[in-house]
């Protein structure tokens, strides 16, 4: 196989939540120009059809706070396109502050999004890929589920959660030649990153810590899970890949 096919996910069908802007948006973007057909995901309807507009991908509007907005997605997706060979969970919330204020209603929030739905979704979407004997999921995680960030209790719980069930998924699907992996980025300058890490008082610390000296871009993360969907890392399985400009190898 020629490296251009290795790296290829032309003719692939993908979902993608939180397409709606931010890292999954970019992905969105990348994927489409790397061939796949695209299905996007998101809340804002408007976003979605410029987002549509612009690379041709498909849309479905979704809740994914709730277990029933994940089962119809889920349907939904299926529906329109019976085969899904990549599922891409990239929708979140970042509900910060110190751990003592954070509300119960918060917290929960936080876990149904950023941890439930990508559960439910890899739960409605694997049995396909294990008849197929392929398939990729590919869970937007952070270094906050890995190394400790302070006023992000709910955030670090969920992201570390999720890496939970990513090693944990890889366990049960491997075998079906499914590979599931987990990406851990440092504050990525969505339009999320910035409202949060703009504040010199608050990025200045963060900047500091890290060797490379900077936050990251969207596309940089959308490069990434593009090689995780690709046959060119068919033997990466329950990784989690930080990238993160050195921030936790100092």
């Amino acid at each position: 196989m020629r490296w251009q096919d290795r790296f290829s996910i032309a003719g692939r069908v993908a979902l993608v939540t939180g397409a709606s802007s931010g890292i999954g948006a970019e992905v969105a973007r990348v994927f489409a120009q790397a061939g796949a057909t695209v299905i996007a995901t998101g809340q804002s309807a408007e976003r979605l059809a410029a987002l549509a507009d612009e690379t041709g991908c498909a849309t479905l509007a979704a809740d994914l706070a709730t277990a029933d907005g994940c089962n119809q997605l889920a349907a939904a997706a299926l529906a329109g396109h019976p085969r899904i060979d990549i599922l891409v969970n990239s929708a979140g919330v970042a509900l910060t502050g110190p751990a003592i204020e954070l509300s119960v209603a918060d917290w929960d929030r936080t876990m149904a999004i950023n941890l439930r739905a990508p559960f439910l979704l890899s739960r409605a979407l694997a049995p396909g890929m294990i008849a197929r004997k392929q398939g990729k999921i590919v869970n937007i995680s952070s270094q906050t589920g890995v190394i400790a960030i302070p006023d992000h209790a709910a955030y670090a719980a969920s992201k570390g959660g999720l890496n939970a069930l990513t090693k944990s998924l890889m366990t049960e699907l491997a075998p079906h030649n499914v590979q599931v992996n987990a990406i851990c980025p440092t504050v990525v300058m969505t339009e999320m990153g910035q409202k949060i890490w703009s504040p010199p008082e608050k990025s200045g610390p963060m900047l500091a810590a890290t060797p490379l000296g900077r936050f990251g871009e969207p596309v940089e993360i959308a490069d990434l899970a593009l090689y995780l969907a690709s046959p060119a890392a068919d033997l990466v399985n329950g990784a989690l890949v930080m990238i993160e400009g050195g921030y936790s190898s100092v």
